[in-house]
């Protein structure tokens, strides 16, 4: 018997390496987990149109794939979403209009669209890794997004790295209790409804499939994984996370090292305990 019956693994420096590929190894374990059994998805702050043809280079073919920081979960079979959490319009607004008033790189998504306020560099490197085309607006994106009356599920401001932890510190305190603010990368800052985060999907999926947390195994790298980690009976992080995971989490090999695949080897389809009640200080 299998420690966990359900996986779910970050993307972006966890299950992928740096050059944006996925070891041979670490599909044919992916592959072995399913075939006993096992349900492995993963969960990213990408948008769905990037992910899905990364879950089918898994061979996902049935199954969730969780997108937007856990906001949306995207049946692979069913070829639907199957859940999804939206800002209130009146609640994006005002944010996207302050982020407007500072001068910010904006992005803002809904389900199947990415718009964003400035055409550089920084958005041609998100549009080559994400495999993703972001629609330019002109004018204020504020205004394009009441008037177009847009379901936005995520707000997000592109930064340099050494602006990154200022911002999201100063946007937390700033915005209040209504929103979730995350960064996923050293040049992102993410803003969610309140409540949408990738512990919230680890629930749903707990509930969609009837499996308990204590059956759910998880792995991720930055901040933003955390609740996913914390919603979880199996928690892992990879050896290049941070320190705040790497607090609760047991410890893997690297995404360059096929650490995904090595928390399931000797984790996960092992009748080993292992990686269930915290792990190590940093």
């Amino acid at each position: 018997m299998m420690n966990y019956d359900l996986f779910v693994s970050d993307f972006d420096g966890t299950l992928v390496k740096s050059d944006g590929t996925i070891s041979a190894h670490t599909k044919a374990v992916i592959q072995e987990y399913r075939r006993r059994g096992g349900i492995f998805t993963v969960c990213t702050g990408r948008m769905v149109p990037s992910v899905l043809p990364r879950a089918e280079e898994l061979e996902i073919k049935e199954g969730p794939v969780i997108a937007f920081q856990g906001s949306v979960v995207y049946d692979m079979g069913k070829r639907e979403v199957v859940s999804a959490g939206y800002f209130p319009l009146q609640e994006a607004l005002p944010l996207i209009r302050l982020l407007e008033d500072e001068g910010h790189h904006i992005h803002i998504y809904t389900v199947w669209h990415l718009y964003t306020n400035r055409r550089d560099e920084m958005l041609e490197a998100y549009e080559r890794v994400c495999g993703v085309k972001g629609e330019l607006v002109e004018g204020k994106l504020s205004g394009f997004a009441e008037e177009s009356k847009l379901d936005i599920v995520k707000v997000l401001v592109m930064v340099e790295p050494e602006k990154r932890e200022p911002l999201r510190e100063r946007l937390t305190a700033l915005l209040g209790k209504k929103y979730y603010v995350t960064s996923s990368s050293d040049w992102l800052v993410e803003v969610m409804p309140a409540g949408q985060n990738k512990g919230r999907a680890v629930a749903f999926l707990s509930e969609y499939y009837q499996i308990p947390k204590e059956r759910i195994a998880a792995a991720g790298d930055q901040l933003n994984d955390l609740p996913m980690l914390q919603a979880a009976g199996g928690k892992f992080t990879v050896s290049n996370g941070v320190a705040a995971l790497k607090r609760v989490a047991e410890v893997i090999p690297s995404n360059e090292e096929d650490g995904v695949a090595y928390a399931l080897e000797h984790y996960v389809m092992k009748g080993d305990a292992g990686a269930s009640e915290g792990g190590q200080d940093e």
